[in-house]
């Protein structure tokens, strides 16, 4: 099994962590949306051998994420 995780700057974002909750989409059971307000950033962290539809986000943020990172979940 795979895990990714996916972590996004929000200062360098075109929006904020309160416009994303709006618009985060239903993710398979066991991945998670995550985010640290005091750091501004704002991610996900994924099981499976493909990265789910993360629907609008990736476009809201308007940028790649700064940490993409896989690791073998053992």
């Amino acid at each position: 099994m795979i895990a990714r995780i996916l972590i996004w700057n929000l200062f360098d974002s075109k929006t904020t962590l309160e416009e994303l909750r709006e618009h985060l989409p239903s993710l398979p059971e066991g991945d998670v949306w995550i985010a640290n307000e005091g750091q501004d950033r704002f991610g996900v962290i994924s099981f499976g051998e493909e990265l789910p539809d993360l629907g609008d986000v990736p476009h809201l943020l308007g940028d790649e994420p700064a940490v993409a990172e896989e690791f073998d979940v053992e």
